[in-house]
């Protein structure tokens, strides 16, 4: 026999439901009349039948040393209506919330920031303080983040940036970001971007050489300052980031889409490949030698190995049987 649980009518969260534990246990008190003595609850169901008493669904009768069932129907109602009143009660909280943290958001806004000099660029130096700015601006954006990352992203800095980026994308804001192949290889840099995807962000991949670049809202834009990233140059100059937007946008439309299963873990085109994709495109031997920083005479001998290989006699004619084999893959 076990001992009377104490008669405490629902005393879960609310909404609470009962697990299949419970849910059996109480079709056996139904099958059974709907009362069963209460020295008939086995050990084993204790936990459930403590559920089921909570929930309100068996009530404790005294008198009779017994558990009757109750109406589901007159349960549900009753949850129905205490989760219609928590509902009201978050909603008003909601409604009071930015009053209620009003001060703090003046506070916020007033806060000191660096100020603009001459050409509308502020350098600020050492990896924590650009953080430090890099993540107002973050909390400070409105509608849009467009990121070029074109190398490693240290394990520690991904953490961050994930709760920051998935917290912009949840406020409506749009987040697109370039990267080279290499630069998601990593399992951290894969795991942040397949998390942030999933909550709207897009990505491509560009196998060219091009420059860290942050944008927010079209109105700062954040550059490196020097080769190791320890001084970032944040930009409020329209013209220059208009110029940079646009750069932006250029390599955006070059770039490759991003396949989510398969982030960046598909092998690195090799250099003749690269040559091969970018003659496709149309452009000249010179523009392909400039746009991947080798010489004509590197490059001439590429497209060499690669007419032979697609028996190609003019160098349209290579650029054309190329388009065609990699619309095929």
């Amino acid at each position: 026999m076990t001992a009377e649980p104490a008669a405490t009518p629902h005393q879960g969260p609310v909404g609470e439901e009962p697990d299949e534990t419970a849910r059996q246990l109480y079709l056996a008190v139904i099958a059974a009349g709907g009362r069963v003595p209460t020295g008939e609850i086995a050990d084993v169901d204790r936990d459930a039948l403590q559920q089921l008493i909570d929930i309100g669904l068996l009530m404790v009768n005294r008198m009779d040393r017994c558990y009757t069932a109750v109406s589901p129907r007159s349960v549900s109602d009753r949850l129905g209506a205490e989760l219609r009143s928590e509902a009201t009660r978050l909603l008003v909280r909601a409604e009071n919330l930015p009053g209620a943290l009003d001060g703090l958001t003046r506070a916020y806004d007033a806060m000191p920031r660096p100020t603009d000099r001459a050409g509308g660029a502020v350098h600020v130096e050492g990896h924590v303080h650009i953080r430090q700015r890099i993540s107002q601006l973050v909390s400070d954006c409105r509608s849009e983040v467009l990121t070029a990352q074109p190398g490693h992203r240290p394990a520690d800095t991904l953490q961050v940036a994930l709760l920051q980026d998935v917290q912009l994308l949840q406020r409506g804001c749009s987040l697109r970001t370039i990267y080279q192949p290499g630069a998601l290889a990593d399992p951290p840099a894969l795991a942040y971007a397949e998390e942030v995807t999933r909550h709207g962000s897009l990505i491509r991949v560009l196998d060219e050489p091009f420059q860290r670049l942050i944008v927010f809202d079209r109105s700062v834009a954040v550059i490196s300052a020097n080769d190791d990233n320890s001084t970032a140059a944040f930009i409020t100059d329209p013209a220059t980031i208009g110029y940079l937007v646009g750069t932006f946008e250029r390599d955006w439309a070059r770039a490759d889409t991003a396949e989510s299963a398969a982030f960046g873990l598909a092998p690195a085109r090799t250099v003749p490949d690269r040559v091969g994709r970018l003659l496709a495109r149309g452009l000249t031997q010179r523009a392909v030698a400039t746009r991947l920083g080798l010489s004509e005479r590197t490059v001439a001998a590429h497209i060499s190995r690669l007419r032979d290989r697609y028996g190609a006699q003019t160098l349209f004619q290579l650029g054309w049987l190329m388009r065609g084999a990699r619309d095929d893959r």
